[in-house]
């Protein structure tokens, strides 16, 4: 599928997944970064990260119950989100026509994506799901994404004094920039397919030149790019 036109059309046309859409979408929250909006560019991402290895209505399914259940970023059970997500999965799926072997791939694909639970995926589904949901953390997105929730967890935008946390330990729930650099600079490195690599470069490039210009507004001389991880 070339885009997200096409992408609806696709689910409008297939039974299950349009049911499934149409189950998932009340059980989202308001949070803009894990909307339908969210799921649907999951879903292309994932088939386009997956290629022949995963096919179309098993990655759309993954994407769209991936965050059904979304808890706060600075909730204690934050961790456990992926794992609520899976469980609904396993629910619904099959009352929308999954066999149980996809169930249990979508389920696994779910579980295992989420950031916070720190798993690495060994299927291709759980791959791509992974990297086209981590790509959503980058670029243009990835900084809207990264002030809405520093505005909901009440953070300020930067340390006035030491913005880029040369002197002081970082902390991203109290400050949003912090978050570039214990995190979202990082991803890169942790994909797990050849395309989401190439993407989260692209990305990646474009919130350092989007720091550089915070950093040319606020004078104050940005650091040396951080050291990608690996996972």
């Amino acid at each position: 599928m070339r885009d997200l036109d096409e992408l609806v059309a696709f689910i409008d046309d297939d039974p299950g997944l349009d049911g499934l859409r149409d189950d998932v979408v009340p059980r989202l929250d308001d949070d803009p970064g894990h909307d339908l909006s969210h799921a649907l560019r999951v879903s292309l991402w994932t088939m386009r990260l997956g290629g022949a290895a995963v096919g179309p209505r098993t990655a759309i399914a993954a994407a769209l119950l991936h965050d059904v259940v979304n808890l706060p970023k600075d909730s204690p059970e934050r961790g456990q989100a992926s794992e609520r997500s899976a469980a609904v999965a396993e629910a619904l799926l099959p009352v929308y026509g999954f066999r149980p072997a996809e169930v249990t791939e979508i389920a696994q694909a779910i579980r295992d994506h989420s950031y916070s639970r720190g798993a690495t995926p060994t299927s291709p589904l759980g791959k791509a799901l992974q990297d086209a949901d981590r790509l959503e953390a980058l670029g243009a997105l990835g900084v809207f994404r990264a002030v809405s929730c520093g505005a909901r967890m009440g953070s300020r935008y930067f340390h006035d004094q030491d913005p880029w946390g040369n002197a002081r330990e970082l902390n991203d729930r109290a400050f949003t920039v912090d978050h570039f650099f214990e995190k979202l600079l990082l991803l890169e490195g942790t994909m797990q397919t050849d395309g989401g690599r190439r993407e989260a470069g692209r990305r990646t490039a474009f919130m350092r030149a989007f720091l550089e210009e915070l950093a040319e507004e606020i004078g104050a001389a940005l650091p040396d790019a951080p050291t990608a991880v690996t996972d």
